[in-house]
């Protein structure tokens, strides 16, 4: 039985250094190519096919022909690479920041979390059971690390501080030219039942998602069939219910499925992502107002969106400047222009 779908979690990451090995008195056998060096960090050949290999394995999983897929691959390569060493300035920094105690907590309420929803009683079976289908434990643990390394290290340092760097007269005259970002936007409050496809046949849940909107449509309790069926965590606790968000802030294919439906009424399943489907029940709609509403909170995160990326971009040059990084000379001509595009643009000599 299938019980894990570990899909959408490529994160580039560490890699280590394999060197070489003495084979005779007069001879070295070479078993990996180090193709860049970033302070005491490496990024290596055989690294470098292992995501090449998992990016192929996702693309085939969305229906990519394999040829297709390892076209793509080749074509981004520099890219890859490139992407590699960023992530390993982002590993180090976190390193620096001391945030290891805290991506390893979140790692681990990771791991609890699809315990519980695949309904084992252990860490220890549930990783065992992994093994079975083909899935080691430990790679997950270390693509999450370095995906979590990577969010934590730019929330703390570019989220965060663009945030909080916004004086109280910045925030006034930005409320002050942009008033209409700032209207009360229509709200919309759920409730769902998230049906899992881990470990089960995708077309039997979708069946099964069917019947239970026809039974909620039928006028069953709603709040009783998500503490029957759904598969989150804490669904017979809350219920299935969510804190009323903005319209606007919906995710797109949510907010397909959700245009028209009325309070009270339920939404067709909607798979939101390849993990599961979603079945939703509309508790409330609040119409949106033309009269502008002052939030600090609103219009700090509305300042910090503007600039962020921008902010990112700078963060990770300053990166690179204070770095050691020494890229393969097979491989500069592919990787540094990618590498270093921000540097370049700003001095178009080098």
């Amino acid at each position: 039985m299938k019980l894990f779908r570990i899909a959408g979690l490529i994160c580039m990451g560490l890699l280590l250094f394999a060197g070489i090995t003495p084979a005779q008195e007069t001879e070295t056998k070479v078993i990996d190519e180090v193709v860049a060096q970033i302070n005491d960090g490496v990024i290596t050949l055989s690294g470098i096919k292992r995501e090449t290999k998992s990016i192929i394995e996702l693309e085939l999983q969305k229906g990519t022909k394999r040829e297709d897929a390892e076209k793509m691959v080749a074509e981004k390569k520099g890219e890859l690479i490139a992407n590699l060493i960023n992530e390993e300035l982002l590993v180090q920094k976190a390193k620096e920041l001391g945030l290891e105690s805290e991506v390893e907590a979140a790692i681990n309420a990771r791991f609890v979390d699809i315990m519980k929803q695949n309904d084992m009683k252990t860490l220890d079976g549930m990783y065992e059971e992994m093994r079975k289908q083909g899935v080691d434990p430990a790679d997950i643990r270390e693509m999450w690390r370095k995906q979590i390394t990577r969010e934590r290290v730019i929330q703390r340092e570019v989220q965060g501080k663009l945030y909080w760097s916004f004086n109280g007269k910045d925030i006034k005259d930005y409320y002050e030219k942009n008033k209409s970002k700032f209207t009360k936007p229509e709200m919309i409050g759920l409730s769902e039942i998230f049906l899992s496809f881990a470990g089960r046949d995708p077309a039997t849940i979708r069946e099964r998602a069917k019947k239970l909107v026809a039974e909620a449509r039928g006028g069953a309790d709603f709040g009783k069939l998500v503490a029957a069926n759904s598969d989150r965590p804490d669904a017979a606790k809350t219920l299935g219910k969510f804190d009323a968000l903005p319209v606007r802030d919906l995710n797109q294919v949510f907010a397909k499925v959700l245009a028209g439906v009325k309070a009270g009424s339920i939404a067709e399943p909607v798979e939101g992502d390849e993990t599961g489907i979603s079945i939703l029940r509309v508790d409330e709609r609040t119409d949106a107002s033309t009269e502008a509403m002052f939030d600090e909170g609103a219009v700090r995160l509305a300042m910090t969106n503007e600039k962020i990326v921008d902010e990112q971009k700078k963060f990770m040059k300053e990166l690179r400047e204070d770095a050691y990084i020494k890229i393969s000379e097979n491989y500069r001509p592919i990787v540094s222009p990618i590498l270093f595009a921000d540097e370049r643009t700003e001095k178009p000599g080098n």
